[in-house]
């Protein structure tokens, strides 16, 4: 069940940890909604609470009574524009979520623009990527060090995800673990202490969404040369291979949240064929 409305009076909480199943889900822009991710979290038996501030709904001052956060992507930056300000007036009162989160291991789910908010709300530096904007299906590379994770150790080493962003992750918090790169971005998925993770790409898009994302960026896509029939025909053909790797894990995330032992999966040493650049 999804409820989208400000956060709801808190569920019965015993030394601080929640004994519910609701996930405080926030929005940060219109264009990016929960979408197969929010299907795949309830499958895996959570219920969501979208809070959309980008339309006027207030954040929690905490997130008591919350089994987990989930923080989505948008067209803003993380960091703050030359005159120092912050692109949406709720990402300081989100930096605050997020570092609550992080100190009190609510597990947090965080995607593009909200890994971006992750880390700069932890230390690290997101700035405008040197290598362009990247855009469109394509592989990242699991690291090693992701075998010993909950959530990542399933995941092959070479999978599709989905890409639009122009700005990167280019140094993460001091304490904080890389789990996946890229050749050009090379901070594509990462873990902040025990369960806060942050994926750089998309894993929420549908088709609608991603075709959406096409028509409002058509001048971008122009720029890099990138014809949009085509990039939404590589879309659709990948969808059920990202369906296939990302909805387990996360429903894997779904178990960490709900204090289960997430299901092992397939181990992390399957990998897709690589089909050549994308």
């Amino acid at each position: 069940m999804r409820l989208s409305c400000p956060a709801s009076a808190p569920l019965d909480i015993v030394n601080g940890v929640t004994n519910g199943n609701l996930a405080l889900v926030v929005e940060n822009d219109p264009s990016d909604g929960p979408a197969r991710l929010g299907d795949w979290l309830e499958s895996g038996g959570l219920r969501l609470q979208i809070v959309r501030p980008h339309a006027g709904d207030p954040l929690p001052a905490n997130l008591d009574g919350f089994a987990a956060l989930v923080v989505l992507g948008g067209e803003q930056d993380a960091f703050p524009d030359a005159a120092g300000e912050r692109a949406a007036p709720w990402f300081d009162e989100l930096d605050g979520l997020l570092r609550k989160a992080v100190r009190y291991r609510i597990p947090t789910l965080a995607v593009c623009l909200g890994a971006q908010l992750l880390a700069n709300a932890h230390g690290g530096t997101v700035e405008r990527s040197a290598a362009g904007p990247e855009i469109g299906v394509k592989l990242v590379a699991r690291r090693d060090v992701a075998d010993q994770d909950p959530i990542f150790a399933a995941v092959p080493f070479a999978p599709d995800v989905f890409q639009w962003h122009v700005d990167e992750i280019v140094e993460l918090p001091l304490n904080a673990t890389l789990l996946a790169a890229s050749t050009n971005y090379p901070v594509q998925a990462y873990r902040l202490g025990p369960n806060a993770w942050g994926l750089q790409f998309h894993i929420e898009c549908d088709l609608p969404m991603f075709a959406q994302w096409a028509m409002d960026g058509v001048h971008t896509l122009g720029e890099l040369g990138l014809d949009p029939i085509e990039l939404l025909e590589r879309a659709e053909a990948a969808l059920d291979d990202i369906e296939e790797v990302w909805k387990p894990f996360a429903e894997r995330f779904a178990a960490v949240a709900l204090g289960r032992t997430p299901p092992a999966g397939e181990g992390g040493l399957r990998s897709l064929p690589l089909l050549g650049p994308r």
